[in-house]
């Protein structure tokens, strides 16, 4: 009996990532989320692809974390002309089994920022906090109970 082997266990067909867009600062938003999540960061700058504007040449164009944990969150600063909201519309969700891990995360991301739902037991038995980073990115984090 012949024994197959996958090989391609760690090929993604797809992704589905965060992308967040800042005004200016999204060099010192990605290394404060390397802070808290730890992980690999790549950024570019504008001037990494040929800009010359010093408005906007040290500016990154396109960043990309990758976590030990499989996530991946990537992010830019928008440029002249491209306007930033900010609003409700988009939120990043954290959510597992590992409180520890979890807490830890929501410490970081909630230090100077504002929190709208504390983190605690909700009425669907999971811890859950919501809050707004000091970079303005609204986060939930979601810490799944052991079914009893």
């Amino acid at each position: 009996m012949a024994l197959v082997v996958d090989l391609k266990e760690d090929v993604v067909a797809s992704q589905l990532n965060p992308y967040l867009n800042f005004a200016g600062n999204a060099r010192e938003a990605m290394e404060f989320y390397q802070q808290v999540f730890g992980g690999d960061l790549s950024l570019t700058s504008f001037r990494d692809f040929g800009t010359e504007d010093p408005a906007i040449a040290d500016q990154i164009m396109h960043g990309m974390l990758r976590t030990s944990a499989g996530h991946v969150l990537m992010a830019s600063d928008m440029p002249p002309g491209m306007e930033i909201r900010r609003g409700n519309a988009n939120t990043v969700s954290l959510s597992g089994d590992d409180a520890d891990e979890l807490r830890r995360w929501w410490e970081q991301l909630s230090s100077g920022g504002v929190v709208s739902v504390p983190l605690e037991k909700q009425m669907w038995g999971d811890e859950f906090g919501q809050c707004e980073d000091r970079f303005g990115t609204p986060w939930m984090v979601n810490i799944t109970q052991a079914q009893a």
